[in-house]
């Protein structure tokens, strides 16, 4: 292709992305601004030369932040390769450079110079007072990041990383990015603080001591004494909640897929409200249910004769109240596993006179491996990590979460201990990622392909359908107890005290009046209400979108440092919600990027915190998916762009659906980062709730969580008629979509 004066219409992506850039160093506020990030008022308030709203370029025209003028060289090269085609070698090292030197100075002279001028005391014996300071990143520094960032990829793609394509190194790029940002460097920030002294100094006693202590690694239980350590009992409680979760989870799966059961609406929406369901709301019930002064441990131990004791509180407990919890998330991941499994490969297994048993065990079952691992890894980490159920239900039962939880909100405030006891957790969680991946081996799970797939999924065989339907009737049985004593709670005056029916908690939380100017929202409730509605809906589709984007890179691309990049987009779900509170406020509470007290930093924790359930149910699913789907719409002159919004995403509506779903509940019903997150003005729903339980006002609590359940389930249904389903096969009373 021959060079003109032209600008090649082949760089479009290019050319957007230093408008982008140039943009943001022209045209809006470079540092933050106080009304926060989606306020606009600024327009009318002294823009563009008031130095809080002043874009880079004006700041520079007045003298100020001269530091800024550095990236000016690194946004105005890149328009001679503009001029160049992609092949040209030139083309590639101009914009690997300017990306990588304009993003590099941009984030460096954000951390070393603070509110305060130089953030180093070397820098200031070296070049003297700086004499002026900054503040947090705003729009402008925000949209000249991004523009060097991909600009980076872009040259990356242009020299042969991976095969060139420009979508697939960008999407690393993004991913490794925001993961470094809104994890890696948070939680770095935490754990230096495990080798930092009383004295403010760096000591690698401390963390020596803190992480070999006994009550970590006690195993008196076990020798005749009365409690093992933390960590032990962490580890025990994590296999016990993935084993039974992974269990339950697929035996829903196996109902709605596998057997004619006429209820399976019913047990969908049975098995999706335990996580919608703040989790000590679920404790409570317990604790009433067969506590020491429990409903039924009174009656039975009048019945029988014996005396009441308190065996809820510890392992018992949390087990209970874990699995009622974590197996949506199980089911979740299943179902699409399940549905995915192709029905011609059973078939062929009959042809062959395999009965059903010997089909199930030998055809089906190793084809949910995926799904299986997969499951049981997120049961066994959202165990490790749960903080809420422990706290209420834990009693002389330590784990890892609470003890960090006492670490930090205890009076000795001791960050040291904190994140040695994190780093404790993570090596557990990392052990388990490890084992998962071995347990899967090498091996090729795909069951669809590009061609038609007319079979039927055989239904189950007799001595797997009984005690699957059995386990499942239990289950949901005595979910429907737990959430009918969770209802009645809402309408009694004190729950377990005075039973007198009353309307009143709902009226305290939820009144409003009609007048003239329209509605007046008077209940309580309703600020936090409709906040964590509208948090909740901003980080879920961001959610699933990471999510999914990652599980396609890790399941369709091969490049350098893949597991390290898996790794990394699981670290935030292996370490509990306190320690991701407390380092979120510990790293963003100061430039270069302050988010404390803003919605934001509310929708970028739910964001990492629950992505790694979309990564996992992609991953799921597309182990399904055969790469001759991707291939052929690639040879057909489809890019990967195309071909992953075309043919890979409708294919995986149950992942879509799984990721979707989880993080908006989660949104909904967080607690352990929402404690240490929430303001004034971004009060969550968890929080306002917690609040009612510290001043005994369980009612209110109780009346509260019931509405969010009722929410979240109108919303959840919403979600699932959006998304639809993927039909896979013959289906009786329904057309046949091949795939």
């Amino acid at each position: 292709m021959s060079i003109d004066n032209k600008i090649s219409p082949t760089h479009p992506t290019l050319l957007l992305w230093l408008i982008v850039g140039w943009v943001g160093f022209l045209l809006v506020p470079w540092y933050g601004i106080e009304d926060g990030f989606f306020s606009f008022d600024w327009l009318s308030d002294g823009y563009p030369w008031d130095p809080d709203y002043a874009p880079a370029l004006f700041l520079l025209l007045q003298g100020k932040k001269m530091w800024l003028a550095v990236v000016i060289p690194f946004i105005f090269i890149p328009l001679f390769a503009l001029r160049r085609d992609k092949s040209d070698p030139l083309f590639g090292k101009i914009l690997i450079i300017c990306g990588a030197l304009g993003f590099g100075l941009l984030l460096a002279q954000g951390f070393i110079i603070g509110l305060k001028g130089w953030q180093f005391g070397w820098l200031e014996q070296l070049l003297g007072p700086l004499g002026d300071r900054q503040f947090g990143m705003g729009y402008g520094a925000l949209m000249m990041a991004s523009a060097f960032l991909f600009m980076f990829t872009q040259g990356l793609a242009a020299r042969g990383a991976v095969n060139g394509d420009v979508f697939v190194v960008s999407s690393i790029g993004f991913v490794i990015t925001i993961v470094a940002i809104f994890v890696f460097f948070p939680i770095i920030n935490m754990l230096l603080s495990a080798f930092i002294s009383e004295d403010k100094t760096y000591s690698g006693s401390v963390f020596i001591e803190n992480i070999t202590d006994k009550r970590l690694w006690s195993l008196s239980c076990v020798t005749g004494g009365t409690k093992c350590g933390a960590a032990w009992n962490s580890l025990v409680l994590a296999i016990l909640v993935g084993a039974s979760t992974t269990a339950l989870g697929l035996a829903f799966a196996l109902i709605v897929t596998r057997t004619n059961f006429r209820y399976k609406k019913l047990l969908r929406a049975m098995s999706v409200l335990p996580i919608i369901t703040p989790p000590f709301v679920i404790g409570l019930a317990i604790i009433l249910l067969f506590g020491l002064s429990g409903t039924f441990t009174v009656y039975f131990s009048e019945l029988f004769g014996f005396q009441p004791t308190r065996w809820v509180y510890g392992m018992p407990g949390i087990l209970i109240a874990q699995i009622l919890a974590f197996t949506p998330i199980a089911f979740l991941v299943m179902i699409g596993v399940v549905e995915g499994v192709s029905p011609s490969m059973e078939e062929a297994a009959q042809t062959l006179r395999a009965n059903k048993w010997e089909t199930f065990v030998t055809v089906s079952l190793p084809l949910m491996r995926p799904g299986i691992a997969n499951a049981f890894l997120l049961g066994f980490i959202e165990s490790m990590a749960d903080f809420g159920n422990p706290l209420v239900l834990g009693g002389n039962f330590d784990v890892l979460s609470t003890e960090i939880f006492f670490a930090i909100a205890g009076a000795q405030f001791d960050q040291a201990r904190a994140a040695s006891i994190a780093l404790v957790l993570l090596f557990f969680t990392l052990g388990a990622f490890y084992a998962q991946s071995f347990w899967l081996g090498k091996k090729s799970y795909p069951t669809m392909t590009g061609k038609g797939d007319s079979g039927v999924h055989p239904q189950l065989p007799m001595r797997v359908s009984l005690p699957v339907i059995a386990i499942v009737g239990l289950w949901t049985a005595f979910t429907i107890l737990i959430y009918s004593m969770i209802f009645y709670g809402s309408f009694v005056e004190l729950w377990g005290v005075n039973n007198n029916l009353t309307v009143k908690h709902y009226l305290t939380a939820f009144s409003l009046k009609l007048t003239e100017n329209g509605v007046l929202w008077t209940g309580s409730a309703w600020d936090s209400f409709w906040t964590t509605l509208k948090i909740a809906g901003i980080s879920a589709p961001l959610t699933a979108a990471v999510g999914l984007i990652t599980a396609y890179l890790l399941t369709r691309q091969n490049f350098a440092g893949k597991n390290a990049f898996e790794f990394g987009t699981m670290l935030s779900f292996a370490i509990p919600g306190t320690v991701i509170g407390v380092s979120y406020i510990l790293a963003f509470n100061v430039p270069p990027i302050e988010l404390t007290g803003t919605g934001i930093i509310l929708v970028v924790s739910f964001i990492f915190r629950n992505m790694p359930v979309g990564v996992r149910a992609g991953i799921a699913s597309m182990s399904q998916l055969d790469k001759s789907l991707d291939e052929s719409s690639l040879t057909l002159g489809a890019n990967s762009w195309q071909t992953f919004i075309s043919i890979i995403l409708p294919l995986l509506k149950p992942a879509i659906l799984a990721a979707l779903v989880y993080s908006f509940v989660r949104a909904m019903t967080a607690i352990s980062a929402v404690i240490f997150l929430v303001s004034a003005e971004y009060n969550m729903a968890t929080s306002y709730i917690i609040g009612r339980v510290e001043n005994n006002d369980y009612g209110l609590a109780i009346a509260y969580s019931t509405t969010l359940i009722a929410v979240m389930l109108l919303v959840v249904g919403i979600m699932q008629f959006i998304v639809g389903r993927t039909n896979i096969g013959r289906r009786l009373g329904q057309s046949r979509t091949n795939v």
